[in-house]
């Protein structure tokens, strides 16, 4: 089961080349259609608007904007994805615009493909009056309405990292989410997954996050005939570690940040309003993985208050959940599961409704109602 807390190279991305969208307009997909006072997402691919400064060491820092949030929230996750050439690193920082003042900037990963030169890791021990930063999510004590995000992108042998996509999904958790009307399109769609169990692998007890992000980017490795897509749980569970937390393949985002990393894939973390959202993904073709209790997926499990990630495929014609559980014994039962869609709801509320969304950069979207993935 898985667990949780929850340079002087003139190269198309070096700082002087990037291009960037004005972080104020990326919310107005949601606003646009109807706003989420719940959740909502900002995407952001173009960073232009960024400001950036060097470091005497090489490194460079970049400054967005204030993101002009959706409505006042009290917890974010921030997800990117990023070419990391061997030797590169990433940290990210997110600060919150709170009444009457500003808090610190949170670190929210120090991050790298290979490890090096330092191990990747999330930062314990960050907690003030303000809020404190939970493995990967920055929970603060009282609603913000702005936020800022701040990037230090550093490297061996004069390269930098090339972000590609940054994700902000921003949550307000004294909210009810949205409930929406049921997308029976999805309604007895299964798409083809590979099934892999975490207990398959020596070492895999706490792999469930891994194992369901191999699964689906085997998936997409063979729709898309892209054999470098295909991996298999170690190698995945290899590429997301974090060093600086007890549940080391747990990070939400290093899960994401590992896919993203993918030369073609997009991959990170949000949060839906409800299982109709879903659907909309299934029924454009793409399995989403959900955060979501282990023991309150199926009735009659003893308690866990662990945190449990699986890979949602399908739906059945009653509209049950069809997901593929990496915390099964192959011995004894299948992997793909169907859930009752009232245990699945109960389940993934423990998360916030929180989800990874991995899918070819290219790959058609469905529509954005509530403003909660990129566009």
């Amino acid at each position: 089961m898985q667990f949780f807390a929850k340079t002087s190279n003139p190269a198309p991305w070096s700082l002087s080349g990037l291009a960037l969208l004005c972080l104020t307009l990326l919310g107005q997909p949601a606003m646009s259609r109807a706003q989420d006072s719940f959740s909502h997402f900002f995407g952001i691919s173009n960073f232009t608007s960024f400001i950036s400064s060097p470091n005497a060491d090489g490194s460079a820092v970049w400054l967005s904007p204030v993101v002009n949030t959706v409505a006042p929230w009290n917890e974010l996750i921030v997800s990117w994805n990023a070419d990391a050439p061997a030797g590169t690193w990433l940290q990210i920082e997110a600060r919150a615009f709170l009444p009457g003042h500003t808090t610190k900037f949170y670190v929210m990963g120090r991050w790298n493909r290979d490890n090096q030169p330092f191990p990747r890791a999330s930062v314990p021990g960050q907690q003030d009056a303000d809020g404190e930063v939970q493995v990967d999510t920055l929970v603060l004590h009282q609603l913000a309405a702005n936020a800022q995000v701040r990037l230090t992108l550093g490297g061996t042998n004069n390269l930098l990292p090339r972000p590609k996509f940054l994700g902000l999904v921003f949550c307000n958790t004294n909210v009810t989410p949205t409930v929406l009307p049921p997308n029976q399109a999805a309604w007895s769609l299964v798409i083809a997954t590979p099934e892999r169990s975490q207990q398959s692998y020596p070492g895999g007890s706490g792999w469930c996050s891994p194992t369901s992000l191999s699964m689906v980017l085997t998936r997409w490795g063979r729709v898309a005939e892209r054999p470098e897509w295909k991996l298999d749980a170690p190698e995945t569970a290899a590429g997301v570690f974090d060093h600086g937390f007890h549940h080391p393949t747990g990070n939400w985002p290093f899960n994401t940040a590992f896919a993203g990393s993918l030369p073609g894939m997009r991959a990170y973390v949000t949060r839906f309003s409800d299982i109709s959202e879903l659907e909309d993904w299934i029924a454009a073709g793409i399995p989403v993985i959900i955060s979501a209790r282990y023991d309150l997926l199926q009735d009659g499990r003893p308690p866990d208050l662990n945190g449990h990630l699986t890979v949602c495929r399908g739906f059945t014609e009653n509209g049950d959940v069809v997901i593929n559980d990496p915390w099964t014994n192959p011995k004894v039962e299948s992997i793909r599961h169907i859930y009752k869609r009232a245990n699945v709801l109960r389940a993934w509320a423990t998360s916030h409704n929180t989800v990874y969304l991995v899918y070819p950069e290219n790959w058609p979207v469905p529509p954005n109602r509530l403003g909660h993935w990129a566009n």
